[in-house]
């Protein structure tokens, strides 16, 4: 028998009201997650990809529970999160935590970081404040912050924006999380860190066991630290793949479109290379376009892709929703 995921994505959409008109009496919806399917098996590291605006980040906050659904299913561990009580939610908090893109807005700049770290221990356990003390130094020391007594009694303003990040870290590690959702964790740093903090949260996989929810429009951050990718445009899934074959082979249009943007660091192989030059602009999602919500955009259009909407289908071992693949 297969493993149950640990995480399970079925049929969610998240539609946000929006009043228009000189009265607002006009009510319109803004699709950010329309009908959004897939799994996370344990011990993975997916990432989700996308232009800004596709609905990555809002999917994110749906399977933390920081946003209730418009309609669809999460499941996490076998248990469906939209039918806790408020007690066995917060039961579960510990188990599911959030790594922000910029470390220095989710610190509070008037806690030191003794008392930053330590709210975890002090919320969910039983801990003596001693004890908070002594897992708070081991936190530091597990994110590379040593030796920690130099770094418990100061503020978030006395530290480099990798050291801020390798704390957030910390702080969502702290329970020992089996998910842990990280929101561009390192398009707010300086390139020369971007490395090291990419290398600790590979290294904390493999030490404790952590499933990552990886949110980014960076494919060089894809390939370097998961092992799946979930390609979104417009609110929607378009390619699901494991991460070798996608960057050897994509299969939609706008995964391809992706891949040329990348940059190459060979100038030859670079000027070789195909690539795909979207046209226009991301369309609205409060009125997507008929049919394939890429059409607009897309070369390789066909008269059915305006009309017929493709539907995610197994192919090469990956899935993929486009007329090109059928």
């Amino acid at each position: 028998m297969e493993k149950e995921p640990l995480v399970r994505v079925a049929k969610l959409k998240k539609h946000f009201s929006v009043k228009k008109g000189i009265l607002k009496r006009k009510e319109q919806f803004v699709k950010a997650v329309d009908d959004v399917s897939f799994e996370i098996s344990k011990g993975e590291n997916l990432a989700l990809v996308g232009e800004s605006g596709c609905g990555k980040t809002t999917t994110a906050r749906l399977i933390l529970r920081l946003l209730d659904p418009t309609s669809g299913s999460i499941s996490f561990a076998g248990k469906d999160l939209f039918d806790l009580t408020e007690e066995e939610l917060r039961l579960i908090r510990p188990q599911l935590q959030l790594v922000f893109q910029d470390p220095y807005a989710s610190l509070n700049p008037r806690k030191t970081i003794k008392q930053i770290l330590g709210k975890p221990f002090s919320l969910h356990t039983d801990l003596t404040k001693e004890k908070i003390e002594d897992e708070v130094l081991r936190l530091l020391e597990i994110v590379g912050l040593s030796p920690p007594a130099l770094f418990v009694d100061r503020h978030p303003h006395e530290f480099s924006g990798g050291q801020r990040q390798r704390i957030c870290i910390a702080r969502a590690i702290a329970l020992n999380p089996s998910l842990v959702v990280a929101d561009e964790p390192v398009s707010a740093l300086d390139v020369s860190v971007r490395a090291q903090i990419l290398n600790l949260l590979k290294d904390l996989q493999t030490r404790l066991g952590i499933t990552y929810l990886l949110i980014t429009h960076d494919l060089a951050v894809v390939r370097s630290v998961s092992n799946r990718v979930a390609v979104m445009y417009l609110g929607k899934l378009v390619e699901v793949g494991e991460v070798s074959e996608l960057f050897k082979e994509p299969l939609h249009p706008y995964t391809e479109a992706l891949l040329s943007a990348t940059p190459i660091p060979d100038p030859e192989k670079s000027r070789s290379r195909e690539k795909m030059i979207l046209r226009g602009d991301v369309p609205s999602p409060i009125d997507p376009p008929p049919g394939c919500r890429f059409h607009t955009r897309c070369p390789l259009a066909m008269e059915k892709c305006r009309k017929l909407e493709p539907q995610l289908a197994g192919i090469k071992g990956g899935l993929v929703a486009c007329h090109l693949r059928a």
